[in-house]
């Protein structure tokens, strides 16, 4: 009996190869440039109405028409089926402490920290939406494809797997503990007065549009995320003495957003869905950040004053995508792709600061990290670029890291840890340089100074 239960467990993971096989079968990585049809309006701020929020929405759970792997940093299907693969085993090593902030260079040291006792932080809260590269379990009790609560992700977590994409901690931990703050709770999990210092509501899959990551089935888009913030927003009226007690420590708080991954790999760049044929890709980021500009408008309508928006990373250059090519180089086509988003979002950044009363909007340039790690590696301790540390295949990026399946034991010398998401180490690197970094990586300040705003 014990062994037929063994079995059935690792059904899930079975049946993801095999949707993971399917859809390299199906879906072939094209960027195409359509035909220009009538771009979408100016954007436009707008403002809504701060009445009584509504109740929480329940999770879209969707048909599944030919599911990828998990997302995040990056995720795309797999141009031909691979070829029978030769595995090679490696030693696991034993899990080590979780890191702490990584000593790397920045344009000029930060001044100390105030607080970092996880209980007197230089901020009151943190506030996380996004997806799956700072999920930390949002998606583990929801009918989804894209999850992470197995072994060996959390293999270097101080209690093993959550749900964080990572073999560690996420670039939102990092943050957290340079502002002197616990980790940040998933939405699904907080209880209690922790809700006082911030939620976590980021959720795999998830992305600006609301159709967005629908071929993973479950998943909490950008808009649901933001239904969910104002659920939390009564539990804390409801701990602090009313809505008016809150408003000053929301305001104090800081709101970290990452999204936009998931709308071109599982939106734009999906042959079962529509996008591509209908905007071009000027036009397509534009859309988003007309969408990504309302949603925010909606968290300053709700309280929100102090905003770290993070742009999107060199997707070309993940894992997943290198194993499409021979050459073993980056795609400058689907990096080209995503310029407009990235060059829109800083556009719309000093819009809305200028727009917004009391509001201060910053950008956090994840491609300029990231390019500075690929092009100085030993100044960083990284040796291994190309390849995840957890995976199958070409680049260990044809199918992602599965259950039980063994990680490299070197990780802290590895960009990525699986197909799509960054190691732990270099999650830190880039939590330390948007607190602290020059105006390269955090504009018009960083997120130190962000903190320190009256």
């Amino acid at each position: 009996m014990a062994f037929h239960f063994r079995r059935l467990c690792y059904f899930p993971a079975l049946l993801l190869v095999v949707i993971q096989l399917l859809h390299g079968v199906c879906g072939q990585l094209v960027v195409v440039e359509e035909p220009t049809y009538a771009p979408p309006p100016p954007l436009v701020v707008i403002e809504e109405p701060t009445s009584s929020p509504p109740p929480p929405l329940d999770v879209v759970n969707e048909p599944i028409s030919a599911p990828p792997p998990p997302l995040d940093v990056v995720n795309e299907p797999i141009s031909a089926p691979p070829p029978p693969l030769n595995v090679v085993e490696e030693p696991l090593s034993a899990p080590r402490p979780p890191l702490h902030v990584v000593e790397e260079p920045i344009s000029a040291p930060p001044p100390p920290l105030v607080k970092q006792d996880g209980n007197d932080g230089i901020v009151p809260a943190l506030f996380v939406f996004g997806d799956s590269l700072i999920d930390n379990g949002n998606n583990n009790n929801i009918p989804s494809f894209a999850k992470a609560n197995y072994f060996p992700y959390g293999i270097d977590f101080n209690g093993g797997p959550t749900g964080r994409f990572c073999n560690g901690l996420t670039m939102v931990d990092g943050i957290a503990q340079l502002l002197g703050l616990p980790l940040i709770p998933a939405y699904s999990e907080a209880i209690g007065d922790q809700v006082l210092r911030g939620v976590n509501y980021a959720s795999a899959a998830a992305g600006i549009l609301p159709d967005t990551g629908g071929n993973f089935m479950g998943r909490i888009p950008f808009d649901q995320q933001i239904h969910n913030f104002q659920t939390t927003l009564d539990q804390m009226a409801s701990k602090s003495g009313g809505p008016v007690a809150i408003a000053d420590s929301v305001a104090r708080g800081l709101f970290f957003i990452g999204m936009g991954s998931n709308d071109y790999l599982n939106n734009y760049l999906m042959p079962n869905f529509p996008t591509r044929n209908q905007f071009n890709a000027h036009q397509f980021g534009d859309l988003l950040v007309q969408q990504y500009a309302n949603h925010l408008t909606r968290l300053y309508n709700l309280g929100g004053r102090k905003f770290i928006v993070a742009g999107l990373g060199r997707m070309g250059c993940i894992p997943s995508i290198l194993a499409q090519g021979t050459d073993g180089k980056c795609s400058e086509e689907v990096n080209q792709l995503v310029l407009p988003f990235n060059t829109n979002v800083k556009t719309m950044i000093s819009n809305l600061n200028q727009n917004l009363p009391a509001a201060k909007f910053i950008y956090i340039d994840i491609t300029h990290m990231l390019e500075d790690i690929i092009a100085n590696p030993a100044i960083y301790g990284v040796t291994t670029l190309d390849k995840g540390c957890c995976g199958i295949g070409r680049n260990r990026g044809q199918i992602t890291c599965l259950p039980f399946e063994t990680p490299c034991p070197n990780r802290d010398q590895y960009l990525f840890w699986d197909a799509f998401h960054p190691t732990e180490k270099v999650n830190l690197i880039m939590a330390k340089k948007a607190f602290a970094g020059d105006r390269t990586v955090a504009f018009p300040i960083n997120i130190q100074e962000l903190a320190s705003l009256s």
